[in-house]
């Protein structure tokens, strides 16, 4: 059993449940990561109406999604959605973490991942997955490693993307009582 230690986020960092109201700021933080990185395999940046339905289809499974703010304006968002969809994986989230570039080295994605670690054990979960775009993604395995994930294993050449191949990453973490007994 991993038990996730509260982390202090910055001074001017709030950490807060995601509104509706929020989803322009997620999908312009995250078309940055579509645009210029391999984090995501996703080419074509996803339009703010089609992150607000993403949002609402998590919101409505009791999902965690949660938001950064400093000075009221959003600076990085992290959510665990379903693993896969069939139901023998009904305790099991993945999550997704991404911090505006001129955020990053904050520590705002730690604390936002500690916080979705807290959101989804209390709700019942037992592990959380994190399926890591590109295996040179140094600074998001770093991430998951302080917060208790470990490696279970790399899928090569799964995505292409920027003309080349990219590898997948697979890091795990037991929640709560993780696979120690059965869920109630």
């Amino acid at each position: 059993m991993v038990t996730p230690s509260p982390l202090t986020a910055p001074a001017d960092i709030d950490i807060r449940d995601a509104k509706t109201a929020d989803m322009a700021a997620v999908a312009t933080i995250y078309a940055h990561y579509v645009e210029t990185s391999a984090a995501t395999f996703e080419t074509v940046p996803p339009t703010a109406l089609v992150i607000e339905q993403r949002y609402n289809d998590l919101v409505a499974k009791d999902m965690p999604f949660l938001v950064a703010t400093c000075d009221d304006q959003v600076v990085g968002y992290a959510y665990a959605g379903p693993y896969r969809s069939r139901w023998g994986y009904r305790y099991t989230v993945e999550d997704s973490v991404y911090v505006s570039q001129n955020q990053l080295g904050r520590g705002i994605g730690r604390v936002l991942l500690d916080a979705l670690i807290e959101q989804a054990t209390a709700r019942g979960y037992r592990q959380m997955i994190s399926v890591i775009g590109d295996s040179a993604n140094a600074a998001s395995i770093a991430l998951h490693s302080q917060l208790g994930f470990k490696v279970i294993g790399a899928l090569p050449s799964t995505g292409r993307k920027f003309d080349r191949w990219i590898d997948s990453v697979l890091m795990q973490r037991p929640l709560g009582d993780g696979s120690s007994n059965a869920p109630d």
